[in-house]
């Protein structure tokens, strides 16, 4: 299947300029993996996003969390929130799979850890859901260590969006969700730094979604009175996860700042953040690696003016936007357990467009 994205529509979110490849993977050293279920009734998956090479236990990332709307059953934030550092790749996966990738990342620490001879006697995994169960029969509990253990092994700077890895059994605006990225070019001080996104889309009443200033949802409804079994969604529930990268230098404090702009990128796409959506981003930047108990006991950070940071929020908003997009029509036609069809954004875009 061919995997188009939402520039291959002349659609161009934003102003800013793009990195290479417009993803996440964009920002040095991040790379992302999948693995993809899918047997039976079990559509569902895992996607892994690794922060920067070596041991992210003994290398912590500055990071940030931040909670738009809470429903949702995330782990690891507590900690996050309180320290400001990350010190596992991030999981994406389904609600009811989030303690098995726990798990699974806990194992991939040790043994990181225990080919280094560092000591783990505690670890806080980080780990982001959403709930697919109207394509994934979501009670199986589909996803297993292996499956986290081969997502791992397929991490790459190039990586599928749409219907794959945790997007498998997402819904976004009644159509097909998934896994979408997108980055941006920032200059600061007379220097290029790289901001990427991914999501993980799940959410949205079909009727609010905005396409390049078009109702677009309003017109999709309109062929669901012709199109037999087309889904449609009536309510903003489900669940949106945004994962954050930079290696712009801030302080986790700042870095929560930037991320809270996710949800503009959000509102962009139409959707107003219902009572059942979990929005929920997570930030890590590359710059400044803390270096653990070998660091000196006085350390030093860098990071930006705080009157520049709007180029931050604005990359944010853009890069979120297009990311959203691009994980509907990167994604393909999926059937419902109730068998409804769950379309592509891709097949009603050329349409949209004309009017």
């Amino acid at each position: 299947m061919e995997r188009k994205r939402i520039r291959d529509f002349g659609i161009v979110p934003g102003v800013m300029k793009t990195g290479p490849k417009n993803k996440i993977t964009d920002v040095p050293g991040v790379l992302v993996g999948h693995k993809t279920v899918r047997s039976g009734d079990s559509r569902t998956g895992v996607t892994v996003i690794v922060p920067g090479p070596g041991n992210v236990f003994d290398r912590k990332f500055v990071a940030a969390g931040y909670v738009h709307n809470g429903f949702g059953k995330t782990c690891g934030l507590v900690q996050v929130e309180e320290l400001g550092t990350l010190e596992t790749p991030i999981a994406l996966t389904n609600t009811l799979n989030v303690g098995l990738a726990a798990d699974a990342l806990v194992e991939y620490t040790i043994r990181q850890c225990a080919k280094e001879q560092v000591e783990v006697t505690s670890v806080s995994p980080v780990v982001g859901e959403c709930n697919d169960c109207k394509i994934n029969r979501i009670q199986h509990r589909a996803v297993s260590m292996e499956d986290v253990m081969e997502a791992f092994s397929r991490a790459d700077e190039d990586f599928e969006e749409g219907d794959v890895g945790a997007g498998t059994g997402t819904v976004c605006y009644g159509l097909k969700g998934g896994i979408g990225s997108a980055s941006r070019i920032m200059r600061i001080g007379g220097k290029k730094f790289t901001l990427g996104v991914l999501v993980q889309s799940n959410f949205g009443a079909t009727e609010d979604l905005v396409i390049n200033g078009i109702r677009a949802g309003e017109r999709i409804l309109e062929e669901k009175e012709r199109r037999r079994k087309m889904a449609a969604a009536e309510q903003d529930q489900g669940s949106i996860m945004t994962i954050v990268a930079t290696d712009l230098p801030v302080s986790d404090r700042q870095l929560k700042r930037i991320i809270r702009r996710a949800g503009v990128g959000i509102a962009r796409t139409g959707a107003y953040t219902g009572h059942g959506s979990g929005e929920v981003m997570i930030g890590f930047t590359t710059a400044g690696r803390l270096q653990g108990k070998d660091s000196p006991e006085i350390m030093t950070s860098t990071c930006i003016r705080e009157d520049l940071i709007n180029v931050a929020f604005k990359a944010a908003a853009e890069a979120v936007h297009e990311a959203i997009l691009n994980s509907m029509t990167a994604a393909g036609r999926t059937g419902g357990l109730a068998g409804e069809v769950y379309y592509s954004l891709s097949e009603f875009l050329p349409q949209i467009l004309k009017h």
